[in-house]
């Protein structure tokens, strides 16, 4: 099948130059010989008029220029049209980008466009709320808050609001029911992962895999802010999957296919590094294969 591609160019993700992406593209895409159209995404995740040419126009592949939020209300939206995602990563953490080898910068993220493959990768549903790479509880939900709030985006920006939050940070008290097992525990903040990442490297789950049918669930308990530096340091470098639910880890590394999160403390939430309201209760469930993404070879080989 003769390829057709829609790209959505985000115009407000991340600090980068979304009017060079643009550009990129413009540029490169009649030598491709491949036709093409450049539409805008837009806040409220629906499309609507991108569903109608799918349909009806033959368009193969949808291409977000965006964040981590962009492509998981892209993908949410559009995932039954049965058409390949790209992504060209401009957020402001792209853990989804990192976390499947597509490279940050744009020229390599859309060579990969068309040398990569696509590839069955798993999503989940925390409660109504769709997710492709990482959702949470707790600390980082609440820097994903005030960082929505801030009139300048960028790495720069969210590390001065983790800072922060770190200072300010305190635990919330959370019952986790997995695999008929139930914890009743406090907790800094609860990762729900399908990939490695929060993003820019930050490997919270570092043995998540995009395609496993798997959760990786990482719960950093109530202790001292000293101890929380260490613990956390400790799971980004050398994080290893425990076979239960085991409290008297003071991070306790987890995978399942489904979970239920009691959440009394009312502690934010975040899908994706989006902020949303939060619940009294979480019902989490992978969905296998929901989606393809297109990979880069390389990345695909060394994971094989």
């Amino acid at each position: 099948m003769k390829r057709k591609i829609i790209f959505l160019l985000n115009p407000i993700a991340g600090s980068g130059n979304r009017s060079g992406i643009k550009r990129l593209i413009e540029t490169r895409m009649p030598a491709m010989q491949t036709a093409f159209l450049l539409l805008p995404t837009n806040a409220e995740g629906k499309y609507d008029e991108v569903r109608e040419k799918i349909l009806h126009e033959g368009f193969t592949d949808v291409v977000v220029a965006g964040g981590d939020g962009t492509i998981s209300s892209v993908v949410n939206d559009l995932r039954d049209t049965n058409v390949n995602f790209g992504l060209i990563p401009c957020g402001s953490g792209n853990g989804l980008a990192l976390s499947a080898g597509i490279s940050k910068k744009a020229a390599r993220a859309f060579d990969n466009i068309f040398s990569g493959e696509p590839v069955l990768t798993d999503a989940f549903v925390i409660n109504r709320h769709f997710s492709c790479m990482l959702s949470g509880l707790g600390f980082d939900a609440q820097v994903a808050h005030d960082f929505a709030q801030q009139k300048k985006r960028g790495l720069i920006t969210y590390a001065r609001q983790t800072y922060a939050n770190f200072l300010k940070a305190k635990p919330y008290t959370f019952t986790i029911n997995a695999d008929d097992k139930k914890v009743d525990t406090e907790a800094f903040f609860i990762s729900i992962a399908n990939s490695n990442q929060f993003g820019n490297q930050f490997t919270i789950a570092p043995q998540a895999s995009l395609n496993d049918g798997q959760l990786d669930i990482v719960i950093v308990q109530k202790m001292s802010k000293l101890q929380l530096l260490f613990s956390l340091l400790h799971q980004i470098t050398n994080g290893k999957v425990k076979e239960r639910l085991y409290t008297k880890n003071k991070v306790i590394y987890y995978q399942t296919a489904k979970l239920v999160i009691d959440n009394p403390g009312a502690a934010p939430l975040h899908v994706d590094g989006d902020p949303k309201d939060t619940a009294a209760s979480f019902d989490i469930r992978i969905i296998p294969n929901a989606f393809r993404l297109i990979r880069p070879l390389k990345t695909l080989a060394q994971a094989k």
